[in-house]
């Protein structure tokens, strides 16, 4: 009897031997995730940072240039997107670019791609360049379905928007840039979808637009995880 005793006594001991060292691995295992979790939080947001930093001097410097070559642009600092009024462009209701618009687009273009291109730092996170077409919500003379009323200003916002995507490659750009232009360019119509509100009324003017965009890509917070696994 005492024989089995000890067996017993042995076998409880070996299973809490057991038992007491997965749950110190299970225990390591937990403080090793979550000390990758921070350090990978911590770079996330160190990269974001960084990225963001990179672009708002980037928007400062072409602000600064299209300043200084007398071209009136509405540039937001933070994202550098670019509003430009479809008066600058087309005459009422076309999508061909006018002889204003060609002169227009051939001094604002080439300040605009060779600021941005010539920033190794800010070129590589980017991932396109959106050129949209916007309109106003008014109707077309004769056309009284609402649902034709949105296609059909989707057709005139995409057609405005390729026109200017197209007269780019006719600028004074940096040829250099082609063909990363050529990977990044995205052209969209947007209708009346976005409209510009002034005192939470549409201004039909402003609503009518096309707006050079950039797109930036997104931290992959699995690359930063993995790194981290490097460092340990």
């Amino acid at each position: 009897m005492s024989l089995m005793l000890r067996k017993t006594s042995q076998a409880e001991g070996d299973n809490n031997i057991f038992w007491t060292t997965m749950a110190d691995l299970l225990l390591g295992l937990a403080i090793i995730f979550m000390t990758l979790f921070v350090l990978a939080m911590t770079g996330f947001t160190q990269q974001t940072l960084e990225q963001k930093r990179h672009q708002i001097e980037v928007n400062k410097e072409l602000i600064e240039n299209l300043k200084k070559a007398n071209i009136e642009a509405e540039v937001d600092p933070m994202t550098g997107d670019i509003k430009i009024s479809d008066l600058e462009l087309f005459e009422v209701g076309s999508y061909n670019l006018s002889s204003k618009g060609k002169n227009y687009l051939d001094k604002l273009v080439p300040i605009y791609i060779n600021t941005i291109f010539s920033k190794s730092e800010l070129i590589d996170e980017i991932e396109n360049i959106i050129i949209q077409g916007h309109t106003d919500s008014q109707s077309f003379s004769g056309v009284k379905n609402p649902d034709v009323q949105y296609l059909k200003n989707m057709e005139l916002s995409l057609q405005r928007a390729n026109s200017v995507a197209s007269y780019m490659f006719n600028t004074n750009i940096d040829k250099q840039y082609n063909n990363k232009l050529k990977k990044m360019l995205v052209v969209e119509g947007k209708s009346y979808s976005e409209p510009v509100l002034v005192n939470g009324k549409e201004d039909y003017n402003k609503s009518r637009r096309v707006e050079l965009r950039l797109k930036v890509k997104k931290m992959d917070i699995t690359d930063i995880i993995f790194g981290e696994i490097q460092h340990l």
